[in-house]
């Protein structure tokens, strides 16, 4: 499988091992793309599961809306339910960073029995965030989201100077070179923004504000077994959100403690390109034990 359709856009994926076994999804981060996961995957595909990473909307070529509006989380959570559809899998072991961990949170959140593991990076859960926000630490953490949300500035600075930004917040050389030529491609950087304008829209926020509470609940009443890893030294997000993700985790499982995986490295923000053999190991814990179906409430 190299490509899948969805809501009239195209979707560039890599596809790895066998057909028939257990499906992991990775999702990437800004401003990253499926290639971000290039040196976990082969430690995934060695145990003999099979792993689909795309690129999300707004970084396929065929997937670039030019409305930001057309970033709604539940049309990305759309997209991932359309790819496990489109191959045949009722229930996939969800992995995500940065961005890819925010979908990741809202796929659990809104399609749970649609997830069999999930394992986040780096993102705190929603309530976390919350919490980092109402204490007041996440604040500071998070300024640069105005900045990004505003239209054409962010896309002309990021095509001059995206590599020396990257590399300033931790990315490594090689990497951040590969993003930054990326980031000059027509629409590329567009698209990336595009979802940092949506999350800070009032129109959207609006819509989120109507719909709460209106979200079909799952008949699968259970917990779903979650991972999540971290960097101390992430800039992006505050010590307050990480902690209280983990308390929340907790909390959760109840006296199913292995439910919830929780590991912290001391490093930033790139787990994949800095600690992929630890995130793999991660994954590969998370989704071989407990069982799905082990894990009822």
């Amino acid at each position: 499988m190299r490509y899948y359709s969805h809501d009239g856009l195209t979707f560039d994926v890599d596809d790895s091992g066998p057909e028939g076994a257990d499906l992991v999804v990775l999702l990437h981060g800004w401003p990253q793309d499926r290639t971000a996961w290039d040196r976990v995957t082969p430690l995934l595909t060695a145990t003999g599961v099979r792993v689909i990473a795309p690129d999300l909307r707004g970084y396929s070529p065929g997937a670039r809306p030019g409305n930001h509006l057309d970033y709604e989380i539940t049309q990305m959570v759309a997209d991932v339910v359309a790819l496990l559809d489109e191959v045949g899998a009722e229930r996939a072991h969800i992995v995500g960073h940065d961005w890819g961990g925010a979908l990741a949170w809202a796929i659990a959140a809104r399609q749970p029995e649609r997830v069999a593991t999930l394992t986040v990076l780096s993102t705190p859960s929603p309530a976390g965030m919350a919490h980092g926000f109402r204490v007041r630490e996440q604040h500071k953490h998070s300024w640069y989201m105005a900045l990004f949300a505003l239209p054409v500035l962010p896309v002309l600075f990021f095509r001059l100077f995206a590599q020396q930004i990257l590399e300033k917040i931790g990315m490594p050389r090689e990497r951040a070179a590969y993003d930054a030529r990326r980031l000059k491609t027509p629409g590329a950087a567009e698209g990336t923004f595009a979802w940092y304008r949506a999350a800070l829209s009032p129109t959207l926020m609006w819509r989120k504000r109507r719909a709460k509470g209106a979200r079909r609940r799952s008949v699968h009443r259970r917990v779903i077994p979650t991972a999540y890893v971290w960097g101390t030294k992430d800039a992006a997000f505050a010590e307050a959100s990480t902690s209280y993700t983990v308390e929340e985790m907790r909390r959760r499982a109840g006296d199913r403690p292995e439910l919830a995986i929780t590991r912290e490295l001391k490093t930033g923000h790139w787990l994949m390109e800095t600690h992929p053999e630890t995130i793999a190991e991660v994954v590969l814990e998370r989704i071989a034990t407990p069982a799905a179906e082990d894990a009822a409430s």
